[in-house]
């Protein structure tokens, strides 16, 4: 089966956790799909990129994350969630493509 590359994974854990948490009600259970999402992101980063790698991309998508925050009292909650889910993916494609390479 083939892997969904962790660009797919970090971006669909930004959505998929606001998503969660707003539909919901319960923003904890939106920190657990972020957290799980987030968690096997880096472990493909590790694997593709090494530890140096997934170390600066687990710190994006966490900054990603909390920036979405202040971003979406400018922009609005849904735009300022796909912004960062956007610059993550193309964070983790930029860096794992260079690896590859």
């Amino acid at each position: 089966m083939a892997e969904i590359p962790a660009a797919a994974v970090a971006a669909s854990g930004i959505v998929g956790g606001y998503g969660l948490a707003r539909w919901t009600r319960k923003r904890p259970l939106g920190g657990v799909a972020l957290a799980a999402a987030g968690a096997v992101a880096a472990r493909q980063w590790q694997r593709s990129s090494g530890t140096k790698a997934a170390v600066g991309l687990s710190a994006a998508y966490v900054a990603a994350f909390a920036g979405s925050h202040p971003l979406a009292k400018k922009v609005g909650a849904w735009p300022a969630v796909f912004a960062v889910a956007g610059g993550v993916a193309v964070a983790s494609w930029a860096v794992t493509r260079r690896a590859g390479s």
